[in-house]
């Protein structure tokens, strides 16, 4: 009795819709697209979360050298500031290298990940 009261013409516009999006090719590629935008969403927040941890180590670094510096300055004893240098530098090479290390396996999950194609 529903089906009545409705034009055919809006059911067969109804049905062709769903059978253009609601079969399972189009929902699978769907689904595989969302997938693929979630994790790269998440690679680029990883690399982000990589960049501020480079950029806050850079400015304890800084002041560090900084500190460092002054001490040599004040108190003379060159070897001290020399290895305390040395470890700061060490630092900032290693915090380099996580950074890079983050955005070559982000970029790598993401190029590996099915698209959805």
């Amino acid at each position: 009795m529903a089906n009545e009261l409705v034009n055919p013409q809006i059911i067969n516009s109804i049905q062709a819709v769903q059978q253009a999006t609601l079969t399972g090719d189009i929902i699978k590629h769907s689904g595989a697209g969302k997938a693929y935008q979630s994790v790269s969403q998440t690679a680029a927040i990883a690399i982000q979360d990589a960049a501020d941890q480079l950029r806050h180590m850079g400015t304890i670094g800084t002041t560090a050298t900084g500190v460092a510096i002054s001490q040599l300055l004040a108190t003379g004893n060159v070897k001290e500031c020399t290895e305390v240098l040395q470890q700061l530098q060490d630092m900032m090479t290693n915090s380099t290298s996580n950074f890079k290390t983050i955005g070559e396996n982000a970029s790598s999950i993401l190029k590996e990940f099915p698209t959805g194609d």
